[in-house]
């Protein structure tokens, strides 16, 4: 367990921050502006929550946060051994699996597309399309770092996985609320 009694303690002061391996790195690193997205991605699920109010999907976007916090370790987990042990947080294949049936869950309640959406509908639908849309960024910034160094390809395909997920269950949202907004092609070419 975390314990955490100060909160400041002037190491980064100098522009560099600690992994979880005890190496410094900048905070303009690769790896760090992957956690910084894969934390705002975290923070904007938060918001997802608090829009969803009671819903059955908070509990799976909960389990999503929790994932996220493992997910930014692993990331700051320098190294090539992927394989996660008691003192190593690392993303495993069951998490993937486990986004994969809840999308698929999710999928089955929904008509088919027939057209592109555009990200809106109700409060909650918008909140979860802002969450897919920072789920991209913080997955191109993962590809980005594992570009230069290994990264976990477990915790890639988490990634790209939950991309999907926000944007099937922004469309549950909207299906509970009169229906996805729909692209209509040139309309404003008058």
């Amino acid at each position: 367990m975390v314990k955490l009694n100060k909160i400041y303690t002037r190491t980064g002061d100098d522009g560099s921050t600690g992994l979880v391996d005890g190496s410094r790195r900048s905070k303009a690193d690769a790896r760090m502006h992957a956690i910084g997205e894969v934390d705002e991605l975290n923070s904007y699920i938060g918001v997802a929550i608090v829009a969803l109010g009671n819903d059955a999907l908070t509990a799976q976007l909960a389990r999503i946060q929790n994932d996220l916090f493992d997910l930014g370790a692993d990331i700051a987990t320098p190294g090539e051994d992927f394989a996660p042990s008691q003192m190593v947080l690392r993303i495993v294949t069951a998490q993937v699996e486990w986004l994969e049936s809840a999308i698929d869950e999710a999928n089955a309640e929904l008509a088919p597309l027939t057209s592109f959406i555009l990200p809106g509908g109700s409060a909650s639908a918008s909140a979860l399309h802002v969450a897919r849309a920072v789920s991209r960024r913080a997955e191109r910034a993962m590809v980005a770092a594992a570009a230069i160094e290994p990264l976990n390809p477990a915790a890639l395909a988490y990634m790209n996985r939950l991309a999907d997920y926000l944007f099937v269950i922004a469309r549950l949202a909207n299906a509970q609320t009169g229906g996805d907004v729909l692209w209509v092609p040139g309309a404003s070419r008058g």
